[in-house]
């Protein structure tokens, strides 16, 4: 069976790598764009893909509507995502989420509208394999190694911070790793937040800058010894293995899938 895909935030450089992927997978078939910037525009002249008869759309519920996908795959802003996950929803569309900003308090919500429209859902702070083991791999080595710092590196346009990658790496040691007391070292921040954000005593730093697109190391510290773990996204083709397994997995799935290694055979 030929799955029905659209593409919200098209235009964007997530997008338009998305829209290459699907645009190439024989199991997938491109229907639908939607921009903040849609203008009706074709939308193969803003991928390079010659002509793909299919028009930027600017209205998400409009174009779904019109195109009746089976999924869509979300990259636009923390500030639109939730709205476009209900909006699916509603629609009987399946949304595969891969903008972060998305809270704890965030996902509950999604749980009760993927119930109550019976529509299934995958939200996935970071797409990339490679990151999936990293966040695994970190999560193992913090039994043995309960002190922990995060370093996540992301381009300058990346509007929230901490990335949900880090996020979710540190939930999953904070459940993996032994209890640690709290330091007894009186600290003092000559610059308030230079020892970064605090999740479950876990100390996240967040970089951004151009020139990078998506990079966290995991740093343990022990007696006599450091551990890190590191992965790097070095272009958004790295995302896209992973982007095409979640449309796929999803179709089969039931209920709200939060993080890609749920769908993976790890």
């Amino acid at each position: 069976m030929t799955i029905k895909v659209a593409v919200n935030g098209a235009l964007g450089n997530m997008g338009k790598t998305v829209v290459r992927a699907v645009s190439g997978d024989p199991d997938l078939k491109l229907v639908a764009a939607i921009d903040i910037k849609g203008d009706g525009s074709e939308l193969g002249t803003h991928v390079g893909l010659g002509e793909l008869q299919i028009p930027v759309q600017n209205d998400l519920a409009a174009a779904l509507k019109q195109s009746q996908p089976d999924v869509l795959v979300d990259f636009t802003t923390p500030f639109a995502v939730m709205q476009n996950i209900e909006t699916a929803l509603k629609l009987k569309v399946r949304p595969v989420v891969g903008t972060t900003g998305i809270t704890e308090a965030d996902l509950e919500t999604i749980r009760q509208w993927s119930q109550q429209y019976g529509t299934s859902v995958l939200i996935a702070p970071n797409f990339a394999i490679g990151a999936v083991l990293m966040m695994l791999f970190a999560a193992r080595a913090a039994q043995y190694l309960p002190h922990v710092e995060i370093i996540e590196l992301h381009h300058d346009q990346k509007i929230d911070a901490p990335s949900g990658t880090a996020l979710k790496t540190a939930e999953m040691i904070a459940k993996s790793r032994a209890k640690i007391g709290k330091s007894q070292v009186e600290e003092l921040e000559k610059l308030p937040g230079a020892r970064g954000g605090n999740l479950e005593n876990i100390h996240i730093h967040s970089v951004r800058l151009p020139g990078l697109v998506a990079h966290q190391e995991v740093i343990f510290g022990g007696i006599g010894q450091t551990l890190t773990i590191r992965h790097d996204s070095i272009d958004r083709t790295s995302f896209m293995p992973g982007v095409l397994l979640g449309i796929k997995a999803i179709m089969q799935r039931e209920g709200v899938i939060y993080g890609l290694e749920n769908i993976l055979n790890l």
